[in-house]
């Protein structure tokens, strides 16, 4: 097998554990609130967002979130998932030499709004109301932050183990 192929299987490998871990993070590990529910499955998808390139991190990112709504019973926020996730992935980059580089650990703050923006905008499209979303933005909030630190938790183990050198 060639190295570009190795590459790519790798990264799919990668990428499949990954969203798995996005799943069960969200779905399985979560606390219900006012429409929908508080995880922290977001912290794999900032992770996988700077270990792999672009279009694999996208997937990890929509992938997983989908997944969860679907099969959790929340099916209607999955169109909105799909993008908002997406989008959390294009604040984190993977070139640099470590995962919590400085770049990526500020790249938590926009990743936080996206979120918690684009959960406020899809659910005022859902409740057809700019004021009854308004509810789940400490839980939205408070995903983000805890997201954040399951990040830097994983970040700093893989940095300390190197683990950017293997990929």
């Amino acid at each position: 097998m060639n190295r570009m192929n190795q590459t790519q299987v790798k990264n799919m490998c990668l990428a499949g554990i990954l969203t798995a871990l996005v799943f069960v993070f969200t779905a399985y590990l979560h606390i219900p609130s006012y429409n929908g529910y508080v995880h922290i499955g977001d912290g794999f998808i900032y992770f996988a967002a700077c270990l792999l390139p672009l279009p694999y991190g996208l997937f990890v990112g929509a992938g997983g979130a989908v997944l969860a709504d679907c099969l959790t019973g929340y099916a209607v926020w999955a169109p909105g998932s799909a993008v908002i996730k997406a989008l959390t992935v294009l604040w984190f980059c993977r070139k640099d030499t470590k995962i919590l580089s400085g770049r990526n650990v500020v790249a938590l703050l926009p990743a936080a709004l996206t979120c918690v923006g684009g959960y406020y905008l899809y659910g005022s499209i859902i409740a057809g109301s700019f004021a009854a979303p308004l509810a789940d933005i400490p839980g939205n909030i408070m995903q983000s932050l805890c997201s954040g630190v399951l990040f830097a938790v994983l970040g700093a183990a893989a940095d300390k183990l190197n683990v950017k050198r293997f990929l």
